[in-house]
């Protein structure tokens, strides 16, 4: 069975924050913030793409963490641009809830760190407030599918209007 999701790639985060996601999240997928996990099998690409080309690119800034239960995050600003692309995916898809619907209003993150003791949270924030913050420009979403123990990036989709979803 494979799993999808909708995120966007955050490969500015990687210098900064990937050494610290290798030893505390969950292996096999760039940094990202999700717009949509788990997201549904077979929605053609011309649909993701015209549900995407109505959202404007922008621009996100990740100056601070937060924390929820187990998890430590960067947090993006404007987080409201992020829940937009989440808002809009659940009005075309109602079936597809963020996170199966387990937590209710989802809140945008880039996680750094996944069911650890809060000294280690304080150490990685320690080690990484310095190099904070970064900004990075928001173009497009991706589908990325979990299949065979690895995820792998399918296609990208642009914010705004332009040419078609690329496959990788």
């Amino acid at each position: 069975m494979s799993l999808h999701a909708l995120v966007v790639l955050v490969p500015e985060a990687d210098p900064i924050v990937g050494s610290w996601r290798l030893r505390y999240d969950r292996p096999g997928i760039p940094a990202h913030v999700t717009v949509m996990y788990p997201f549904l099998p077979g929605i053609p690409a011309a649909e993701l793409a015209d549900l995407f080309a109505a959202h404007e690119p922008f621009t996100a800034t990740f100056s601070r963490f937060g924390r929820l239960p187990g998890l430590l995050y960067l947090d993006p600003a404007p987080s409201v641009s992020f829940s937009a692309l989440t808002s809009a995916v659940t009005a075309r898809w109602p079936k597809a809830e963020p996170y199966g619907g387990r937590y209710g209003d989802p809140v945008p993150h880039l996680t750094v760190a996944q069911d650890q003791p809060p000294e280690t949270f304080d150490a990685i924030e320690a080690d990484l407030s310095e190099r904070l913050p970064f900004e990075m420009s928001v173009r497009e979403v991706t589908r990325v599918r979990f299949a065979d123990g690895a995820w792998q990036v399918e296609e990208a989709f642009g914010l705004g209007p332009g040419p078609s979803p690329r496959a990788s």
